[in-house]
């Protein structure tokens, strides 16, 4: 008998008819406009850019439906009076328009919060600040090794919503989850991973305690049948044991944990009962740093019990990255390129700088998200001989990074430049053969490129037209 999803059929049924809002027509929201036109419900569109900054596929289905629209400056001005209405992302569920439409009645969603609550099989949800695109294509690729049918998304891949029709009880869904996503989301997936929280977004989120509580949601709707995955050396996760109705459990670089997943130098072990099992040795992946090695801990554990050990370990070990994380672009003249673009926070790029042990040119600096640039000044001092700025937040960092030099009594050369294609040409100048350029630039890139992947992506192109 072919499987039919109840919940999905029921929430089909309801929406005929009624007055959708779409607010935002980025990646997770395009798919709705056909979605819920075909099922008979009146759209209105809400997007903070005018007519002509729409991408025309967008303004073709708007002509096409005959959809009513609101847009520009002032585009929530006319949010009232709807029956559901489906936020974007970076539209925070917080903002007065949206309260007072909850407080008429209006039931507030994502597509990524509907997609869980109507998924007909097992979830698996990855968060975190640092390491969640890693860990969750891990998760994938081990599953999918393992036989699955598998579908990948949220934060990472495509939306899945529309995919709902498709998926059978015996699939897995994996999802990427950011603090956008997971901020008013009332279900959790059954098995959750939390790589570590530090302070991120502190330009949109209200606070550093409103970002941790969004986190939270990973998990806060859990049943005891639940597990959490999350990292033992990082001050908040650790305390989550308080909070958690299932079972935890913890992976960890520094300490010898009784029961869980460790990196012990640099060999990846599991522990139950204060036995340790050698599962790999960490040097022989793709991968490069603890931060890597902590990501493997945590797929690891989120598929131990759907995936055998040896089948897991031969993905993992087949795995070569996430493009714009520690991606190796090429070698010239003795100097090894890596693209680290999606490294937005100070955070992140201190543990790419201690992913090598070689001398390293950095070019760092972008977006400013209200970060404090104090903790990568020791990092860039230890690691950096030539540190190369760009960007908003270029002066903090060159500022963190002389303050402690001062106090260490230690000088690197450092250069600011206007655009990236200075600091390939300084680059290219100042690395000398066994050394590496790393793009790593602890902020987010906003200021002059569209996203992470478009900064990237420029920044290899432009190596990859270096002449040898």
């Amino acid at each position: 008998m072919e499987y039919e999803n109840d919940k999905l059929k029921e929430f089909e049924q309801y929406v005929k008819n009624k007055k959708i809002a779409i607010i935002g027509i980025g990646v997770s929201n395009l798919p709705l406009i056909d979605y819920f036109h075909n099922l008979g419900s009146k759209i209105t569109i809400f997007n903070n850019k005018d007519i002509e900054e729409i991408p025309q596929e967008v303004v073709n289905k708007i002509n096409l439906y005959g959809i009513e629209t609101s847009l520009g400056e002032n585009y929530l001005s006319k949010l009232n009076g709807f029956d559901i209405i489906f936020r974007s992302p970076s539209c925070l569920p917080i903002i007065p328009e949206l309260q007072a439409e909850i407080q008429r009645g209006a039931i507030i969603t994502t597509e990524i919060e509907m997609l869980l609550k109507m998924c007909p099989c097992k979830i698996i949800g990855v968060t975190g600040s640092e390491g969640k695109t890693t860990t969750t294509s891990l998760i994938y690729e081990i599953l999918k090794a393992g036989g699955y049918n598998c579908y990948l998304g949220g934060n990472i891949g495509k939306p899945l919503f529309t995919e709902l029709k498709k998926m059978l009880p015996d699939d897995i869904v994996i999802v990427e989850l950011s603090s956008f996503q997971l901020m008013d989301m009332e279900v959790s997936p059954e098995i959750s991973v939390v790589t570590n929280i530090t302070p991120n977004h502190l330009n949109i989120h209200s606070s550093y305690e409103e970002y941790i509580n969004a986190k939270k949601n990973i998990f806060k709707y859990q049943s005891d049948k639940g597990i959490l995955i999350t990292n033992y050396d990082n001050d908040i996760t650790r305390e989550f044991n308080k909070e958690v109705k299932g079972k935890i459990i913890y992976f960890s670089s520094k300490e010898k944990l009784e029961n869980g997943w460790v990196v012990d130098q640099n060999v990846i072990k599991e522990c139950e009962d204060r036995l340790r099992k050698h599962i790999l040795n960490a040097k022989s992946l793709k991968l490069k740093g603890i931060h890597n090695y902590e990501n493997v801990c945590a797929a690891l554990a989120a598929t131990k019990n759907l995936v055998d050990i040896d089948t897991a370990v031969k993905a993992i070990c087949e795995f070569n990255g996430v493009e714009h994380r520690l991606e190796f672009i090429r070698e010239i003249n003795g100097v090894k390129w890596y693209n680290d673009s999606s490294s937005s926070s100070p955070t992140r790029t201190i543990a790419g700088l201690n992913s090598f042990d070689e001398d390293i040119i950095l070019i760092a600096g972008g977006y400013d998200k209200n970060l404090d640039y104090t903790p990568i000044a020791k990092p860039i001092l230890e690691k950096v001989k030539v540190l190369i700025l760009m960007g908003n937040t270029s002066t903090k960092i060159f500022d963190s990074v002389k303050k402690e030099g001062e106090l260490q009594q230690k000088q690197i050369d450092i250069y600011i430049c206007d655009e990236l294609e200075q600091t390939v040409s300084l680059a290219r100048k100042n690395a000398r053969p066994g050394q590496v350029v790393l793009f790593s630039p602890a902020s987010a890139s906003f200021d002059m490129f569209k996203n992470f992947s478009d900064r990237g992506n420029k920044f290899k192109k432009l190596v990859n037209s270096i002449e040898d």
